[in-house]
């Protein structure tokens, strides 16, 4: 059986269904790489009370998840289940990431107040938008492999707007270079990222309304707190939970010590860190490419698996080199060609298991709709999100305790830096990340033999998609 022409995703369509993304990417990049250094390295907040304070906030915003998602799954309107959500958060998502990167003078308790109170109010504008906007990716297709191009197209945004935010913050407004590092860049940088949010969210909901803002037929169905908690114990749910609970604390650790890590191992400067953010976009490209060769050649669970052992051990190996004394002396430049084979081809499949495990929920809300004849695509989702929150939040507590166990300096300087704080810093990076990349690989090889749903004979139509 074959997919009718006027039944697939238009490219255009996906391509705007994925902008909306940006805002996510920006707000995902700024909390994981420039907040704990603003907040340590400008304000002088110690690196393991703000790695607290966020985590604080993640599971307070996390709460709000499931009630978006349910939320959404009831609302009926003339412009559908989903629209009216992302229309009401462009402008909190807005406001709120100003605020957060604008503190106040005063003491370290109302500053560590002040991150707790904006930091939870963007997550939880965001989870406004994308609570409700990622649910909407099944309703899009029911199609087995088409989702996985069009969740592709979400997370490829998702990541250029992150990493084009980040070359801004390195290469114009200088937020990890020495004697820049000052509250009126990060200000500016806050504006831009505000701006860009805005126009992202806005554009998404308009390009997608004409095509999926429409009313769905029926009464919304008013889930019981057992039909809800019988989501939970959906056996591939739980599965894929397992597997995104390692692979977003792996994320969560790796993005909050990348300033660090490029900083004080690697010691690159201004002009290597820029050009470092602009590389990465090659293995986002490749990972929209990756992901959907790899599903079909293996299926997803198998291709997961895969993915996540490459991008563990490529990622690991200039670090285990660095640790062993096989790395040269080099120049910042030299260095920055030396590591980012490795960054590029790790990155690539990085994304390709966030995309691949995105696409395998969409496939859990689709099996539990054979079985119990209920769409709740809102709440699963939401409760993917749930986790990707909370565990991303451990990742970054987890790097905040790091810094404080290995004593790392606030304010420091590369070029005076104690080397065997820096060998501390590169050596339990690399086995925190070694040991959960490793139980991604082996949470996903559970999915195979434990359910994950595979494409009935009316989701095999995707073979031939675009």
């Amino acid at each position: 059986m074959t997919t009718a022409a006027a039944d697939r995703v238009p490219t255009a369509t996906k391509i705007t269904y994925g902008f909306g993304a940006v805002a996510y990417g920006i707000k995902d990049n700024g909390f994981s790489v420039f907040l704990l250094t603003f907040y340590n390295q400008v304000i002088g907040l110690p690196a393991a009370w703000v790695g607290l304070v966020l985590l604080i906030a993640l599971l307070l915003d996390a709460l709000i998840d499931p009630a978006v998602g349910h939320l959404s799954d009831r609302t009926r309107s003339r412009w559908g289940r989903r629209h009216p959500w992302l229309y009401v958060s462009a402008i909190p998502i807005a406001v709120t990431w100003l605020f957060l990167w604008m503190p106040p003078a005063g003491e370290q308790w109302f500053q560590l107040v002040y991150l707790l109170i904006f930091a939870t109010l963007v997550r939880m504008s965001i989870s406004l938008n994308e609570v409700p906007s990622i649910a909407l990716a099944p309703e899009m297709t029911p199609d087995y492999h088409e989702r996985t191009a069009v969740l592709g197209w979400r997370y490829l945004f998702g990541w250029t707007g992150g990493l084009l935010m980040l070359a801004a913050g390195y290469g114009i407004f200088r937020l990890n270079e020495a004697g820049n590092m000052t509250q009126a860049n990060y200000a500016s940088y806050a504006i831009a990222g505000s701006v860009l949010m805005l126009v992202a969210v806005l554009a998404s909901a308009i390009g997608t309304h004409r095509r999926y803002a429409r009313p769905l037929p029926g009464e919304p169905h008013q889930p019981t707190l057992r039909e809800m908690a019988g989501c939970i114990r959906f056996k591939p749910f739980l599965l894929l939970l397992l597997a995104g609970f390692f692979a977003f604390a792996n994320q969560g650790v790796t993005f909050a010590l990348s300033n660090y890590l490029l900083g004080y191992v690697w010691k690159l400067g201004t002009t290597e860190q820029v050009l470092y953010a602009f590389s990465l976009f090659g293995g986002v490209a490749l990972a929209l490419v990756v992901s959907r060769w790899a599903g079909r050649r293996y299926g997803k669970p198998a291709a997961a698996v895969r993915l996540a052992l490459v991008t563990t051990t490529v990622g690991m190996t200039p670090y285990f080199l660095f640790l062993m004394g096989w790395v040269p002396t080099m120049t910042p430049m030299q260095t920055l060609g030396f590591i980012l084979p490795f960054i590029t081809i790790s990155t690539a499949a990085s994304i390709s298991v966030m995309i691949t495990g995105a696409s395998m929920m969409a496939d859990v809300t689709t099996a539990n709709f054979r079985i119990t004849g209920r769409q709740q695509e809102g709440v699963f989702y939401a409760g993917y999100f749930f986790m990707q929150k909370c565990v991303t939040g451990v990742g970054i507590f987890l790097s905040g305790q790091i810094l404080g166990a290995i004593g790392f300096p606030e304010r420091a300087d590369p070029a005076t830096i104690n080397p065997a704080i820096v060998g501390n810093l590169a050596s339990t990076y690399l086995a925190i990340t070694l040991t959960l990349g490793l139980l991604t690989a082996w949470a996903f090889s559970l999915s195979i033999r434990g359910g994950a749903p595979e494409p009935s004979p009316l989701d095999q139509s995707a073979a031939t998609h675009p």
